[in-house]
């Protein structure tokens, strides 16, 4: 059944002690029927959300929506929202927005909501995730992915909440500790704006016409198997091999996240089995054949935005570290002090060779931590590019290396659509079903709504 309209969401966009925005257009405030134009901040005063617009001061408790008068030309911008969050090119931006605004009390701070159609949201989605000039075959394939997530986390969100039970991302004993990240810990809205689910900047990037025709000419499409909607995962690299959902989420096997060599079949290309550390080590050590080993300044341009630019190192990397600073480094992160770092020692390793258990060998203590994303919080002061990577120990005096040199393949979790991969096949003529059905297999396009 197609639903005639697309359904609204909510994007998490910033929390903060102040909020300092303007309204340029009437918005009215839904609990008060008053309207407000301008400049104005809100802050918590007692148990109340406090906003202060043209030199009057209102006071609300409770969550408040203000809405758009005008739905299609009035928005809103916010001041200091932070982007990459925790990564190496976080910053601060004055961001805009359409829809409504939602405030919410979060224990002394406010929780900034944005309510919007999907459809909108996706045309800031494909423009903050990638230029708008990329190849419109790979704007249609990268918005019918973000659709997917999107309504997937939704649908994932309300059977948890019917279903009553907790949902676990943390799992720890006295040998190991293992911990991932998803959109779950998302309780007061559907997603947030950040890398942590998708690039959502507002209006501030979603002017490019290529982009919003490419959202209008897919409207309501989305990645199926089996009838149900694809939770479709992308990332920038996968550095030559595509990664298996379980070994970084949730233990669910989905049959459409599979292993994929990021080559065309032609090519013959074969990495072989790299859970095998052998295998592993030379592949990370290699070039292999893939579409996403390029060097092709212009095409990046494409995908990447003038931030994600400050390092062209996405297929193979190299990252030393003294002793003092892993040390230094692992105790800040983990909050654990495993005195001088002795070893890292590769425990488990998923489909591309990213790491999924590591053990780290201290002075002091010995720990196992996983999944990929914690083991790349605690090697690095951001995130490091990928959990793709194996470890030279340097300088060794009476068994305590003085530097580890990482060297790694890759940039983020790698599963589903590899984005710089993917910009390489539609620069050489790949339809944008044919990057879908590469990256994600045995999986269709089905129309949800119109």
């Amino acid at each position: 059944m197609i639903n005639k309209s697309a359904p609204e969401i909510e994007v998490g966009i910033m929390k903060s002690g102040k909020i300092r925005f303007k309204l340029d257009g009437k918005f009215q405030i839904s609990s008060k029927g008053s309207v407000l134009e301008g400049d104005a901040e809100a802050e918590i005063i007692g148990d109340a959300i406090s906003i202060l617009c043209n030199e009057k001061r209102s006071n609300f408790v409770g969550p408040l929506i203000l809405e758009p008068l005008d739905r299609v030309g009035a928005r809103f911008t916010l001041q200091d929202v932070v982007i990459g969050i925790g990564f190496h090119w976080e910053q601060k931006e004055e961001q805009e927005f359409q829809g409504a605004l939602k405030l919410i009390m979060a224990e002394n701070e406010i929780q900034v909501v944005n309510v919007i159609s999907v459809e909108d949201y996706l045309i800031s989605v494909i423009s903050s995730e990638m230029r708008g000039d990329s190849s419109p075959e790979l704007l249609r394939a990268h918005t019918i992915i973000s659709r997917s997530w999107l309504l997937a986390q939704i649908e994932k969100q309300d059977n948890l909440a019917d279903s009553g039970e907790a949902y676990e991302l943390e799992h720890s004993t006295e040998e190991e500790y293992i911990r991932w990240y998803d959109r779950e810990d998302h309780d007061t809205f559907h997603v947030c704006a950040d890398d942590h689910c998708q690039r959502y900047q507002g209006t501030t990037r979603s002017h490019n016409p290529e982009v919003v025709k490419a959202v209008n000419e897919t409207a309501g499409e989305v990645l199926a198997f089996d009838g149900r909607i694809c939770d479709a995962r992308f990332s920038k690299c996968c550095g030559g091999v595509v990664e298996e959902f379980q070994h970084n989420w949730e233990p669910v096997y989905h049959p459409y996240l599979k292993r994929v060599e990021d080559n065309p079949a032609s090519a013959g290309v074969q990495s072989g089995d790299l859970k095998v550390e052998s295998n592993a080590v030379e592949f990370i050590k290699g070039s292999p054949e893939a579409f996403c080993n390029t060097t092709d300044a212009s095409l990046l341009r494409q995908v990447l935005n003038d931030y994600d630019q400050s390092s062209s190192d996405f297929f193979r990397w190299e990252l030393r570290y003294t002793q003092e600073e892993l040390a230094s480094l692992i105790l800040e992160k983990s909050g654990r002090d495993f005195g001088e770092i002795l070893d890292l020692v590769p425990v488990e390793r998923g489909e591309s060779g990213r790491l999924v258990r590591l053990k780290i060998v201290g002075s002091r203590q010995t720990l196992i931590v996983g999944k990929e994303l914690e083991i790349r919080r605690w090697l690095s002061s951001s995130h490091l590019y990928s959990s793709a990577f194996i470890v030279e120990k340097l300088d060794v005096k009476n068994g305590v290396p003085g530097s580890f040199l990482l060297r790694g393949a890759g940039w983020g979790h790698g599963v589903g659509l590899c984005q710089i991969g993917a910009a390489v096949m539609a620069n050489k003529g790949y339809k944008h079903i044919d990057i879908l059905k590469h990256y994600f297999i045995d999986a269709s396009i089905e129309k949800r709504y119109e």
